[in-house]
């Protein structure tokens, strides 16, 4: 696979490496101490590099200049759920060999009753890994939405019992559509009464703004603002689809429809000190598999710079 030069001289921009420890105690920070946290560590959701082993998954984030990676411990996912314990240290180990923070893991768990829950939450907690994102929960229908939330509200609140437990954190992902969350007064209204250090909020901007497009989503962002542990970065813009409907369809970061000087001013301003995972979820075409992972590999770049501008733009002002 081609590394780009322009990412190996990005090498050493990247967020220095955190103990679990320090990162809960950032994510926590008042603004008037965020002067004195670390700052926020800049990842790569490995769901867009899902042909890499573990080994060479690492060479890449480093030469890429990542600080972190956001590693997929899920069904199809880097780590498989079954093979947590064998392959997460394995996965860990291969990232911290080049310099490469884990700060967070992205899983599929929905409740205790997830038979992988409990190895996965202590095998990353053994680790040293800070954080985790929860899996996805759907509407049935649009009937019964008291008993809806209701039932995610436990089920979330089961994981939150074992993170204290195992020492972790999770985020619950604010995603557009028919999720549970997607409205982020649901999803406020699900965590109200779980402690943010448990679980608390990944906020997605790119997500919050497709529900919310005017105000609704810095509205939400206010709202949920003191238990934002984790952040999602991505872009959209609306087109026109088949029958004349619109539709949110991703593009490269900086050039759709977020307003992301906007966001990282708030983040800022807010003392948050998560990490920061890019998602790069568009479609990227090419005659051959070759020539479509270098075209990933390049837009991985593009969006990479972007986001490090938009973050040093706001984090050095702050």
């Amino acid at each position: 696979m081609m590394l780009h030069r322009a990412a190996a001289a990005k090498r050493g921009t990247g967020v220095s490496v955190l103990t679990r420890r320090q990162l809960l105690a950032a994510a926590s920070a008042t603004p008037l101490a965020a002067a004195a946290s670390p700052a926020p560590v800049l990842c790569l959701f490995t769901k867009h590099l899902p042909h890499l082993g573990y080994k060479e998954l690492a060479s890449t984030l480093h030469s890429m200049g990542f600080a972190g990676a956001d590693l997929t411990a899920r069904p199809r996912g880097h780590v498989l759920p079954e093979n947590v314990e064998r392959d997460l240290p394995r996965a860990y180990e291969a990232l911290a060999a080049e310099g490469v923070a884990l700060p967070m893991i992205t899983t599929g768990l929905l409740s205790s009753r997830d038979p992988a829950a409990r190895t996965t939450l202590y095998t990353a907690a053994r680790l040293g890994v800070p954080f985790f994102k929860l899996g996805y929960f759907r509407y049935r229908g649009y009937d019964g939405f008291d008993e809806r939330l209701a039932r995610v509200k436990a089920d979330v609140e089961s994981l939150a019992a074992i993170a204290s437990h195992a020492g972790i954190t999770g985020g619950f992902h604010n995603h557009s559509g028919d999720y549970v969350g997607s409205a982020l007064w649901d999803h406020w209204w699900i965590l109200r009464d779980t402690n943010p250090d448990h679980v608390g909020f990944y906020f997605d901007p790119c997500h919050a703004t497709i529900e919310g497009g005017s105000a609704g989503w810095e509205i939400g962002f206010h709202r949920l603002q003191p238990h934002v542990r984790m952040v999602a970065c991505k872009d959209f813009r609306w087109e026109r689809g088949q029958g004349g409907r619109w539709r949110p369809r991703m593009c490269p970061l900086g050039e759709g429809m977020v307003d992301y000087p906007r966001f990282f001013e708030l983040l800022a301003a807010s003392g948050f000190s998560g990490p920061i995972s890019l998602h790069v979820e568009y479609p990227i075409d090419a005659p051959t598999e070759a020539q479509r992972v270098d075209r990933e590999m390049q837009a991985i770049e593009r969006d990479f710079a972007r986001l490090r501008g938009f973050f040093e733009g706001a984090y050095g002002r702050a």
